[in-house]
């Protein structure tokens, strides 16, 4: 692992490390890439709310069938 540090393309901000995965003959591995930009007044902001929408909905109670 390096220490690369990412910044926003277009407005030249530190961002943070992101962790992501992808699957490589049948494991996942991780891969680092650069997170959204968090600056407001830059054009790529990315606001958290928009960023994973699922996350802050509480998902349903689980259904169960009556037999």
């Amino acid at each position: 692992m390096g220490t690369d540090e990412y910044v926003c393309s277009a407005c030249g901000q530190p961002v943070a490390t992101v962790v992501k995965r992808h699957k490589t003959l049948g494991a996942w591995v991780p891969v680092w890439v650069p997170g959204p930009c968090r600056d407001p007044e830059c054009k790529a902001y990315a606001d958290e709310a928009e960023e994973d929408p699922g996350a802050a909905v509480r998902p349903a109670d689980p259904v169960t069938k009556k037999t």
